[in-house]
């Protein structure tokens, strides 16, 4: 896969040149112009107290053009919202943060209303879901005050839209999908002046995949990154799909059930008095160091040796020694979801199992839905339909695909059904050695689990130089930890840490 991907990014080609059509020169050098009113964000002035100071700054909400890059045809609109600070004295030193969300198939929102700007949802302070009508408070824990910010929806998600549908597949896969943002970054650099300002990029989950392929590509044009932040990573796929000979998300995933029983109290007493922190390493030492070697001979095991396993791993999941043993010592998220709460009649969350959800009943192999999805898609949808309109200003009777809707079949870009894009990631930080990488993991996020996330990073095999630029951090949360307070304010505390590190000499 990555040959391919490679392949692309290898832009500079030696040939002949070959003339290039008088059209096709008057649109390219044209499009400028005869684009700039659709293409004119609309632009508000706003203001907001952080930390005892008054933040004045500038938002932008509007579409930035796709063209091909041979004919100079419009192929698709990217809809964004920028804000940048006011009165600053010299923009060339003022960071300037891309930030996406995943899927794919997300729009942008939940960071955006989440974490970063200057706005946020407001939940409880626990993350739970607030009864309605859902509002917007200012966000004291924005991230304006150390850095520019740009909300980008990519194709197929938010406002964004292919000119026609057949050109959709064109952005609907990993590789078109990094070339469109690509354009897209390169587009508003030129746009607003910014190529010599400190750059960083922030995504969550597939943003996250979406952020380090990004890397390489954007160095091959000349676009180096001073730092990238990944909030809830995958980058190998292999990591998370539970498929018929792919044991490794099994291996990886069981510290995050730990973390989960731990919550939930199901945790024998000589582990559920002990901190979190602790219980989470000894399922991380068991995993590596006695479960995965066990699934390599799980038939050959004896009979004492099946049931030490079972024992252990009982302890360390909460449940029971006969569901392990029916799952043949292979229990996958699903399952899990169901199992540990079924006597209660309560299934747990994907996203955050902190979530408890009912089932119509307590039978049957996997929940009904996703509780702590269903508690954040409300909130989210409605406060960012009315903030668009009321105060970024801009109006549109499109729908806002916040999460799906929005783009056809995914194209992988693989011939193993695993994407990866470390490889890619390696490659940046080998060319690029002043980059920083900063990954945030949440204890109780099952759809991208922390040990997955360390998994990757590990199995990289990074020169110890370089291996010194990432760092990991840790919240007592889910896959979007922000919407827990103390998880929010410890984030922002941890990336202001990190740009401001990232940018010493």
């Amino acid at each position: 896969m990555f040959a391919l991907l490679l392949s692309f990014l290898l832009f500079f080609q030696t040939v002949t040149p070959t003339p290039t059509p008088s059209s096709v020169l008057e649109r390219a050098s044209d499009s400028r112009t005869t684009d700039s009113k659709e293409f004119e964000p609309v632009v508000r002035k706003h203001s907001i107290r952080v930390g005892g100071r008054t933040l004045n700054y500038t938002t932008m909400a509007g579409y930035m053009p796709i063209r091909n890059a041979q004919t100079g045809e419009l192929e698709a609109r990217i809809f964004y919202m920028a804000y940048t600070l006011d009165d600053v004295r010299d923009v060339s030193k003022r960071p300037l943060m891309f930030s996406f969300n995943g899927g794919p198939g997300s729009s942008s929102v939940w960071l955006h209303l989440g974490a970063l700007g200057p706005k946020r949802v407001r939940m409880l302070d626990d993350g739970m879901m607030p009864p309605p009508p859902y509002e917007l408070v200012d966000n004291e824990y924005t991230w304006l005050d150390f850095t520019d910010l740009v909300f980008v929806d990519t194709v197929g998600t938010g406002y964004s839209r292919a000119v026609k549908p057949e050109l959709g597949q064109k952005f609907f896969s990993l590789n078109g999908d990094i070339e469109s943002v690509g354009e897209f970054i390169r587009m508003y650099l030129v746009r607003n002046q910014r190529w010599i300002s400190p750059i960083f990029l922030v995504g969550e989950s597939y943003g996250s995949t979406r952020v380090s392929g990004l890397t390489n590509h954007l160095f091959e044009r000349g676009i180096a990154l001073n730092g990238i932040l990944l909030v809830s990573a995958v980058l190998n796929f292999q990591t998370l799909r539970f498929a018929d000979g792919n044991d490794l998300p099994l291996v990886l995933i069981l510290p995050s059930y730990t973390a989960t029983a731990w919550y939930h109290k199901k945790l024998p007493p000589s582990l559920q008095s002990k901190p979190l922190e602790e219980v989470v390493e000894m399922a991380r030492l068991f995993a590596m160091n006695e479960y995965a070697p066990a699934l390599m001979r799980i038939d050959r095991l004896s009979a004492t040796e099946r049931q030490s396993l079972l024992e252990k791993m009982s302890n360390l999941t909460g449940l029971s020694q006969k569901f392990i043993e029916q799952n043949n010592f292979r229990v996958e998220l699903a399952e899990f979801n169901k199992e540990l709460l079924r006597e209660k009649r309560r299934s747990t969350g994907r996203l955050d199992s902190r979530f408890v959800g009912i089932d119509k009943d307590a039978a049957g192999s996997s929940p009904d839905f996703d509780p702590s999805l269903t508690a954040i898609r409300p909130p989210y949808t409605a406060t960012f339909n009315d903030y668009v309109r009321r105060e970024l200003g801009f109006q549109t009777d499109l729908e806002y695909y916040i999460l799906g809707g929005g783009i056809g079949p995914w194209n992988w870009n693989v011939t193993n059904n695993y994407a990866d894009v470390a490889p890619a990631l390696k490659t940046a930080m080998s060319k690029n050695p002043y980059m920083k990488v900063f990954v945030a993991c949440g204890y109780y996020d099952m759809a991208t689990p922390f040990f997955a996330a360390e998994y990757t990073f590990s199995a990289m095999n990074l020169d110890p130089e370089l291996r010194r630029n990432v760092i990991f951090a840790y919240y007592e949360a889910g896959h979007m930890m922000y919407i827990e307070k103390g998880s929010l304010r410890k984030l922002k505390e941890d990336a202001a840490a990190f740009v401001n590190a990232a940018l010493k000499r």
